[in-house]
């Protein structure tokens, strides 16, 4: 049984990834095997869970990957593990749009059947408190708030304050935190900056949050709180069980190159799994640095990521950008999601990129975010026309196709559109998909790349 607690919060801001962060590396440090998740699709906090623990962030998504696909996941990944920290999404009750707690930090706990501690923003109150961490304490009886970490405290007046309103409230107080701007990730148009741009100041955040939760927090009785988590019943999720049985490849596995780098950041820990466990041989290569695909590359995948604050860089390598488009032209199988996408149109914002596809990007002013339900419209090397798969949006750039283009998806929003590219071998789209959810897409990439 792993021990396990959920950092959650009552609304985006509180605080939740400074403490969960500063948590994972101050009992990393003291000697625990930590395992480290993420409520929903980010793929930014994960990187600096990885940093903290030396373990590779995942991701527990209800909506993605089913309610029925979180514990064993999450069993996954913590295999081995003393303890497992969980960081929350959003509000604490905050699920997927219209769908009551689908997908929320709560639905997630009840899951994991794991106790929750709420880190709340104190700075603007003192009495209050109580009212807010009582409404949250009942609001759903299904769900275990094991304590409260006070965050952004000013000083030990104000301490004094919030613990004795809390006094009464059967929630005990596990830590209180003092305003700290060193701890802060810088952020930008899509949230935190990640790991890979930042380096070593990267490094000295999750150092300066771990110190900090170490002297504000009672790390005993958090220890004792995540150790007080029942026995998860169930399966553990294993990627050669999901495959199944793989298509048949050729005795050397075929080399799937996955970009990586500070340019494309974005990609769930399960995708190289599956792609491993249906025979492929993952390398990794940065296509800001490398000129060439790894040698022997039959199949490409570009995942999400920044490449409109690297354009320059990117359109700088023509020998990779050269290698790309020509695997692409020879029926390669390659999949990319959002930044993959950008990637393999004509231009991003006036700069030459791959010209796999005939389209411009740009960024622009719109946020597009949210949870899609989608059908693939045509066959793919992903998928087969009439795969549904669940996946999410996040970006601020518009992609222009040229005329004639077959798209990937059919988007269940409320206007019905299509979206992506399918091309000889290429499946492109903004959707970021959890191939955990649909297995076959890894086993039918493989296949196609060994063919």
């Amino acid at each position: 049984m792993v021990a396990r607690l959920v950092v959650a919060a009552p609304s985006s801001g509180s605080g939740k990834t400074t403490v969960a962060t500063g948590l994972m590396a101050a009992f990393a440090a003291a000697g625990l095997a930590v395992s480290p998740h993420k409520v929903g699709p980010d793929y930014i906090d994960p990187g600096y869970h990885a940093l903290a623990t030396g373990r590779a962030g995942r991701n527990l998504d209800a909506f993605m990957c089913g309610p029925g696909l979180v514990a064993p996941l999450f069993a996954h990944g913590a295999r081995g593990c003393d303890l497992a920290v969980v960081e929350g999404v959003m509000g604490l009750y905050d699920g997927a749009s219209g769908q009551g707690e689908l997908a929320s930090t709560a639905h997630v706990a009840k899951l994991l059947r794991a106790p929750v501690v709420l880190v709340v923003d104190a700075s603007s109150q003192s009495r209050s408190v109580a009212a807010l961490v009582h409404g949250f304490a009942s609001w759903d009886p299904e769900v275990r708030m094991g304590g409260v970490i006070l965050n952004k405290v000013g000083s030990q007046r104000h301490e004094d304050l919030l613990r004795d309103a809390l006094g009464s409230s059967g929630v005990p107080v596990l830590g209180a935190l003092r305003r700290a701007p060193q701890v802060q990730a810088p952020s930008r148009h899509l949230g935190l900056v990640p790991v890979a741009e930042r380096g070593a100041a990267a490094l000295e955040s999750v150092a300066a949050s771990a110190e900090q939760v170490r002297r504000g927090c009672d790390m005993d009785a958090l220890l004792a709180l995540a150790r007080s988590a029942p026995r998860l019943p169930g399966p553990v999720w294993d990627p050669r069980e999901a495959v199944g049985s793989p298509a048949p490849v050729p005795a050397a596995a075929p080399v799937v190159a996955v970009a990586g780098g500070a340019a494309f950041t974005f990609s769930y820990a399960e995708h190289a799994e599956l792609l491993t466990a249906a025979g492929a041989d993952v390398v990794p290569f940065d296509p800001l640095h490398d000129e060439e695909l790894p040698p022997g590359t039959r199949g490409l995948v570009v995942g999400g990521g920044f490449p409109e604050m690297y354009a320059p860089e990117l359109s700088a390598n023509e020998p990779l950008r050269k290698a790309v488009a020509d695997l692409a032209a020879s029926g390669g199988p390659v999949a990319a999601e959002c930044a993959g996408l950008l990637y393999l149109a004509r231009e991003l914002d006036g700069r030459p990129m791959c010209g796999v596809l005939d389209a411009g990007a740009r960024m622009s002013e719109r946020l597009t975010l949210g949870y899609r339900e989608a059908v693939a419209v045509s066959d793919s090397v992903l998928a087969a026309a009439g795969t549904r798969m669940r996946g999410h949006e996040f970006h601020r750039t518009v992609v222009e196709p040229g005329a004639g283009a077959t798209p990937a998806w059919g988007m269940h929003t409320p206007e019905r559109r299509v979206e992506g590219f399918v091309e000889r071998g290429v499946h492109a789209s903004y959707l970021h998909t959890h191939w955990a959810a649909e297995p076959g897409v890894a086993r039918r990439f493989v296949a196609r790349c060994a063919a």
